[in-house]
């Protein structure tokens, strides 16, 4: 198979010039040619068309709609005023949004002088407009707009006031209040130049949609608008808000094809070539290893261990269904690798500086083969990050979204580099592989990896568990042993696990029922298995729980151990409170009513009894008498009493009246008190 960089010409061949300034911090980034993406969309969108473009991970969408925003308000012939926007840029995540503003601060830190900012008044030095390269000078830097713990809606409009920001980027809900909320008789659109949403088919699925009618609404209609994406559907939200938001736009699809020689049945080679369209990155090898659910983090640890030492890998990014997935393998990981891999957590429940951190240290970190780094992460770090030098990423869930797929492989491979990326499948998840040819996304096989890093014979669904994953496991529970809190992550991180598989949109596939949930539960070393109605009828001859004293299992968190064992102390109470009052009501009952009860309780027993020994007399299993009763299908074997069968059936339908009180214990006594 034969695969390439794609590339669209120089930045010179562009039918307007670039700001000379531009081009050189563009030539700076390493990017001396165009991607076919910006060849086609940078034109267009410099020439007041609207546009849809649809493209592959790491082809360089950002630049394609960064570049087009530049030029035209360098290109303005008078300056904006300080309380007025020039670009929006909306993007569904902050990790996203923040990276965009990055790309905007880097061009606009560039600009050989920063001296003629806005006035007081509002403008500053009108460039001439006969100029088309213009140096561009005193650009104000860009504002970002995103949920912080250090900034609030009031705090975002005073930034803006005190910066005179010309470029807006940010999450929806944030740009909505910034823009119609607080900010609405401070911030003015009149003058708006752009509108920009960038993978703009998570914006919907995330339920934006109403939030961006909004804002599409509020701003002018005289401006350009260009929708980004690489997995863009057809979807009736989405051409809803092209047909709100955008006027005869230009829809751009760029494909990625690969070559592939097809020889004869014997051997040869014939001239003829497959051309087949894909949608991940050219420079990228797609792998899938089919295992058992136990075997899932054996496998894990031998990919990561594989590729670092044989292919010197230090960048691995590896993905799961759920946040609480990723805080549990987050702290059980470290026990189960080498001591000198370096871990990182990014997921949604973390707090935002957090998740700025972790995306910074993992970014930034100087890794190498002999000590890599490895980005444990959500579908959070799935769209649009650009980080640079990823070498693997590994799947260890598949998304319940199915465009996600692709969205994760893109995070290695990009602009032209190679890459490789794994996912993990377990027994009938195999037919995933299909649905994918389908996507166009394709895929093929590895071989397990075993544990001397040789690669296991192939096959689609393995028979026997690798031995490794009763080690593994005992490994995991000792090292949860030691506090608490772990096991309570470890019950939340397979219960969300479940829950999200059970809600997977390809469900004809990912069906719970057909889940080895034992397995899994191996996978993540629990204790004892919680109490969930997936679990109520599952197969459990192969679990075996941890012997452990369950009250003395402590917190090693001191205040976190104190209030478990003063609720252990309060259920205590009540409970032998609740034993107190009963014995008490018990021995205060009259002497009378005692006996009564002592009598009825021997009369009960007394018939059970009997009732029994006919059972066993005419050959009939208790079991199976209650079935027949309930159908009255069918009457035992070999029974010669029939006058018997039917006393006993009246019998059981007495009884049921007198439980739900529909008849006295004398009656029923008077009945059949001598059966």
């Amino acid at each position: 198979m034969s695969q390439s960089a794609a590339f669209a010409g120089l930045w010179s061949s562009l039918p307007t010039p670039l700001t000379p300034w531009v081009l050189d911090v563009i030539q700076s980034m390493g990017h001396t040619q165009m991607t076919p993406v910006q060849a086609s969309t940078i034109p267009l969108f410099m020439q007041h068309k609207d546009v849809v473009v649809e493209a592959v991970t790491g082809s360089g969408k950002t630049l394609a709609f960064v570049i087009p925003i530049l030029e035209r308000l360098i290109r303005r012939d008078t300056r904006l005023r300080r309380n007025e926007v020039g670009a929006l840029v909306i993007s569904p995540t902050r990790e996203l949004a923040t990276q965009i503003h990055s790309v905007f601060s880097l061009f606009l830190n560039a600009q050989p002088d920063n001296s003629t900012l806005k006035d007081e008044n509002g403008e500053g030095s009108p460039p001439p407009s006969t100029d088309t390269e213009y140096s561009g000078a005193g650009f104000p830097p860009p504002l970002l707009l995103v949920s912080s713990d250090k900034s609030s809606p009031a705090q975002d409009i005073q930034r803006f006031l005190s910066t005179g920001a010309d470029i807006i980027i940010g999450t929806p809900g944030r740009m909505e209040e910034f823009l119609i909320g607080k900010g609405k008789t401070v911030v003015s659109v009149k003058e708006l130049e752009v509108l920009v949403l960038d993978e703009a088919d998570r914006l919907l699925d995330l339920g934006f949609q109403a939030a961006l009618t909004r804002i599409i609404t509020h701003i002018p209609k005289q401006r350009r608008t260009g929708l980004f994406s690489a997995t863009m559907t057809d979807a009736d939200a989405l051409s809803e808000l092209v047909r709100v938001g955008l006027r005869n736009p230009a829809r751009i699809v760029v494909k990625v094809q690969s070559k592939r020689t097809r020889g004869t049945s014997s051997g040869t080679l014939q001239e003829s070539h497959i051309i087949e369209e894909r949608r991940i990155p050219a420079g990228l090898q797609n792998f899938y290893i089919s295992c058992l659910p136990s075997e899932k983090l054996v496998q894990l640890t031998r990919i990561i261990k594989q590729e670092s030492s044989s292919h010197h890998a230090p960048h691995f990014i590896v993905y799961f269904a759920t946040c609480a997935c990723v805080d549990y393998f987050y702290r059980i990981l470290p026990t189960l690798l080498p001591s000198n891999v370096q871990l990182h957590s990014l997921h949604g429940h973390l707090p935002p500086a957090a998740r700025t951190r972790a995306l910074s240290a993992f970014s930034s970190t100087l890794s190498s083969s002999s000590s890599p780094s490895v980005l444990l992460a959500t579908d959070v770090a799935a769209r649009g990050l650009d980080i640079p030098h990823v070498d693997v990423v590994i799947q260890f869930d598949p998304p319940s979204d199915s465009k996600a797929f692709s969205h994760r492989c893109g995070r290695t491979a990009r602009a032209g580099r190679s890459g490789k990326a794994y996912a993990l499948l377990v027994g009938r998840e195999i037919e995933y592989i299909d649905f994918l040819s389908v996507r166009k996304i394709p895929i093929r096989q590895h071989p397990s990896i075993l544990a001397d890093g040789s690669k296991a014979p192939d096959t689609d669904c393995p028979s026997t568990e690798d031995d490794d994953v009763s080690t593994f496991m005992f490994q995991i529970r000792q090292t949860v042993k030691t506090d608490r809190a772990l096991h309570d992550k470890a019950i939340k991180a397979f219960v969300s696990f479940v829950r999200a598989y059970s809600k997977h949109e390809a469900s004809y596939i990912f069906r719970i029922k057909d889940l080895d949930l034992i397995g899994v539960a191996k996978s993540f070393g629990l204790l004892r298995l919680p109490r969930m109605p997936e679990l109520k009828d599952r197969d459990k001859s192969q679990w075996e729980g941890a012997e452990l004293d369950w009250d003395s299992y402590c917190y090693a968190d001191k205040a976190q151990e104190a209030k478990r064992v003063e609720e252990d102390s309060k259920k205590a109470v009540v409970k032998h409170d609740s034993e107190t009052r009963a014995a008490k009501r018990k021995r205060n009952a009259a002497w009378s009513q005692q006996a009564d009860d002592k009598n009825d309780k021997d009369k009960r027993r007394t018939q059970k009894a009997r009732k029994k020994q006919w059972l066993k007399s005419q050959n009939v299993v208790v079991g199976d008498l209650k079935g027949t009763l309930q159908t009255g299908r069918a009457k035992p074997k070999e029974s010669s009493g029939e006058d018997d069968w039917d006393e006993l059936a009246r019998e059981e339908r007495l009884a049921k009246k007198l439980r739900k009180g529909a008849v006295s214990q004398k009656e029923f006594d008077q009945e059949f008190g001598d059966l």
